[in-house]
């Protein structure tokens, strides 16, 4: 179903003029409207958003194809409304915005807010793999480019920010820890205990929570980041059946950990989220299997946050939602925070005002929805 819609402005095509799929020369594709809109009044040339080539807007042709594929699914799966009232029954959350896209981020991985500047910082795997945008959407500054020598990244996995602004990246490329500067200046590489660095997490000390799948465990790191220099490096939490995700709640000092056990299948696996005190000892440990129970499909934790109130926020890549774990209700009452909109959702974060900032990889875009 991803395939149905534009890549531009997100909205699906549609049969009737403005949101006809229309095919570029350059082999890209986008709705009638975007093609309208990129090309300057009194100009019939366009610049593709992708990969940047031009071409004249008589040269577009009508993609039948996506054409003939709308056809044949609208007689399988009816089409639907944005928001249902089942849906908003389900959730009252509203879209505030969505930026990026093909061309702008490229197979995201992490997100984080910084308090700070105010500002979101992505990790994915463009030319350079961090880049820091503005509420509205507005890239900043893009740095660690792969090739770099002294500020290289080859395989963010994930992206956290401190609270003094300095940015932190786990690196599989090269099993390491990164920290950056605001500037984009390296400050420090860590490669020793880890094996394979993944999740991050930054608790009220300001000190730096880090997953590893193939060491099975977390470690915490206290840095001093204005110099460069760890001040102290502890496994705080052993045992672990491949650790990925973490948050630590800026409310309670909890820390929710999405481990992903390993199936039968190679190619398959479920996830498991193990809800830790502050002193690291267990509260609560929740199967995907009881998760699954009040959805379509089995769920499969890829991003995990606290809100504001100390409640659990899921992003689900199997039923392509968000869902939140309500803490009165000792986290045995499910509901949907964004129950429709998105592909592949991957990191999520919260934001000042309560607003969640979701990374939907699939479409390669950062959509923030309101509390």
């Amino acid at each position: 179903m991803n395939l149905l819609e534009c890549k531009v402005c997100f909205e699906k095509y549609r049969q009737q003029q403005r949101r006809r799929p229309k095919n570029l020369p350059c082999g890209h594709t986008m709705c009638q409207d975007c093609v309208s809109s990129l090309c300057r009044p009194g100009n019939e040339r366009l610049e593709c958003p992708f990969c940047r080539k031009a071409c004249r807007k008589q040269d577009t042709s009508v993609c039948l194809p996506i054409l003939h594929l709308l056809e044949i699914l609208g007689r399988v799966v009816p089409d639907q409304p944005e928001a249902s009232s089942a849906d908003c029954a389900r959730s009252q959350v509203t879209k505030l915005k969505s930026f990026g896209g093909w061309g702008v981020l490229f197979n995201p991985s992490g997100i984080a807010f910084c308090t700070k500047t105010k500002c979101l910082v992505v990790s994915h795997d463009g030319k350079k793999r961090i880049a820091r945008f503005t509420m509205n959407g507005k890239c900043l500054q893009q740095t660690g480019a792969k090739e770099d020598s002294d500020n290289a990244i080859i395989y963010p996995a994930d992206v956290a920010m401190t609270f003094d602004g300095f940015i932190i990246v786990t690196d599989t490329g090269d099993h390491s820890l990164k920290v950056f500067s605001q500037s984009g200046m390296c400050k420090l590489v860590v490669k020793q205990p880890f094996s394979l660095p993944w999740g991050l997490g930054i608790n009220s000390k300001n000190e730096v929570m880090v997953s590893d799948p193939d060491n099975g465990n977390l470690v915490l790191l206290a840095v001093d980041f204005d110099n460069g220099n760890i001040q102290k490096c502890l496994d705080i939490c052993s045992h672990l059946s491949r650790p990925r995700e973490i948050a630590v709640c800026p409310r309670s000092g909890e820390v929710i950990v999405v481990e992903h056990l390993a199936n039968k299948s190679k190619s398959s696996s479920s996830t498991c989220l193990k809800l830790f005190s502050s002193q690291m000892k267990l509260i609560r440990q929740i199967d995907s299997f009881s998760l699954s129970l009040l959805l379509p499909l089995a769920v499969h934790t890829s991003g995990v946050a606290f809100d504001r109130s100390g409640n659990i926020l899921l992003a689900d890549i199997n039923n392509r939602c968000v869902i939140c774990l309500h803490r009165m209700d000792g986290f045995n009452t499910i509901k949907h925070v964004v129950a429709s909109g998105l592909s592949y959702p991957v990191a999520l974060a919260v934001l000042d005002d309560g607003s969640v900032a979701v990374l939907d990889s699939g479409n390669h875009s950062v959509l923030i929805y309101s509390p």
